[in-house]
């Protein structure tokens, strides 16, 4: 995914958004040659943001106008950027049509086609290839989505949120309109128009409230779609009995296409998966096949807190997302196994787990493209979802509920979502939650000392020697570690690494 023209981006250099948007309403006639895309972005001036313009990215899009608070406005298109040069200091609205081409969007980011059906990928900058937006992890705002289309080509029409409204248009075409009441970035963006059946189950929160779930799948799966279903709902249970953690929507959805590239995408409540993650024949799948779909179902279902509710600053911080929930679903895949085969098993889990490591993610760690936890540059985001991001940043997650103990990892997790829910936050700011909701394990200057995890590449290696002495009773361990230099890191400071005894 190398680009010739790409520009190197440092994590030193981040600024915060000059504007920030608040509101986002949109409506799509949907289809696949020519989709028309009208919205409407409640915009102001972001106090803590740099002076400039508003420059909204935006990628192979035809603009038809644009209007604020009702009045048509100039504005240039500069190096993928829709400029508007004088807007007032005050509020307002600002309303952008534009047209997109799903059938020939081979990028497969933004809005594509895939088996007759459109379906979305915005993770991590397809937002720009929908609309005109600032398409950046820390700008989240709340979204009404209203889907206009032909109901013999694209009969159910899905997107983000709750179900407002839907029906008949005059012009034989139907719609739906959706409302998702939480602020999100606009990478977590998702909609789906096409010819599906699905399987649905209501449910009762911890609170009372009930909630639909449903796995739509194209006609003909729906029979392959039971487990799914289940390892959705031992999902949910786990959250809320673990983390203290509710569906925070009235309906969650699950959409499997056997093209998706992503293998799966933690959209808010309208998961999109390749579908071999959602569909297991019984007379053919393996043991393996149910492994895989437990846990990836697990895995975009937890990051409905840890990646929805707070999200990364910017792409600097993915592992703030990913590292934490896979940690989360190698939690959740463990307690389901101890639950069937006794407390034993979670150390099978654990082995498993291991092995991916060592295989996946050591040679990455000792080859030329190893990497921090927490990269400082990038050229292109896409080839930062490492094993290092994902794998080893779960593995600095388990490290400190290692160092807090369970109560004092739940603690800091609380402390978390209580600071920062809606927010757009840094890998530094969830190290802040966990010490400060435990001062005595986890003081500054071992905070700090920890932090090293995130921005040093290398997998350390730890020399162990011991030492009895029978007259005295004692044993004596001791323990020396030594990280080889990676490439831009010659030497190495010390690693804080718990030792259990």
């Amino acid at each position: 995914m190398r680009n010739e023209k790409a520009v190197t981006i440092y994590r030193a250099d981040y600024r915060p958004p000059s504007f920030l948007i608040d509101r986002v309403e949109l409506t799509l006639d949907l289809d696949a040659t020519l989709t028309t895309v009208d919205s409407r972005l409640a915009v102001r001036r972001n106090p803590a943001g740099p002076a400039g313009p508003l420059a909204l990215d935006g990628e192979d899009l035809q603009p038809l106008g644009v209007e604020l608070d009702g009045r048509p406005i100039d504005y240039e298109l500069a190096d993928g950027k829709l400029v508007l040069t004088r807007v007032p200091e005050r509020p307002f609205v600002l309303r952008i049509r534009n047209t997109i081409a799903p059938a020939t969007n081979t990028a497969l980011s933004g809005l594509f086609v895939s088996h007759g059906s459109l379906f979305t990928q915005c993770e991590a900058e397809g937002f720009r290839r929908i609309t005109y937006f600032l398409d950046r992890p820390d700008v989240m705002a709340t979204y009404t989505v209203t889907l206009r289309a032909d109901p013999g080509r694209y009969p159910v029409l899905l997107a983000n949120g709750n179900l407002a409204a839907s029906g008949s248009l005059p012009d034989g075409r139907h719609f739906a309109r959706w409302e998702d009441p939480f602020p999100k970035p606009s990478y977590l963006f998702a909609l789906v128009a096409g010819d599906f059946v699905c399987r649905e189950e209501k449910i009762r929160t911890r609170s009372g409230r009930e909630a639909l779930l449903q796995i739509w799948v194209e006609p003909g799966n729906l029979e392959r779609t039971e487990y799914a279903m289940r390892s959705l709902v031992r999902a949910i249970r786990w959250d809320e009995e673990r983390f203290g953690l509710e569906l925070d929507l009235e309906r969650y959805m699950i959409v499997a296409s056997h093209d998706f590239n992503m293998g799966a995408m933690e959209n808010k409540g309208l998961n999109i998966f390749n579908a071999r993650y959602v569909l297991a024949d019984p007379a053919v799948a393996t043991d393996a096949d149910y492994a895989h779909i437990e846990s990836i179902v697990a895995h975009e279902y937890l990051h409905n807190w840890t990646g929805n509710r707070v999200t990364c600053r910017d792409w600097f911080q993915l592992s703030l997302k990913e590292g934490l929930t896979v940690y989360r679903d190698q939690e959740f895949s463990a307690d389901m196994m101890a639950a069937e085969a006794g407390p034993w098993a979670r150390a099978v889990k654990r082995i498993d787990d291991v092995r991916t490591l060592r295989a996946a993610q050591f040679p990455e760690d000792a080859g030329p493209l190893a990497h921090p936890v927490r990269p400082d540059s990038y050229q292109e985001i896409g080839n930062f979802y490492t094993a290092t991001v994902y794998e080893k940043g779960a593995e600095v997650v388990r490290m400190l509920a290692t160092l807090l103990g369970s109560a004092g990892f739940r603690r800091g997790m609380d402390l978390y979502f209580q600071r920062h829910d809606g927010q757009a936050v840094t890998c530094d700011d969830f190290l802040a939650a966990m010490a400060d909701a435990n001062p005595e394990r986890l003081p500054p200057e071992k905070r700090e000392f920890f932090a090293r995890w995130y921005a040093q590449a290398g997998t350390p290696r730890v020399a162990v020697t011991s030492r009895y002495d029978a007259a005295a009773k004692t044993f004596e361990l001791t323990l020396a570690q030594a990280c080889p230099p990676t490439p831009g890191q010659r030497t190495k400071e010390p690693f804080l690494i718990p030792f259990a005894v």
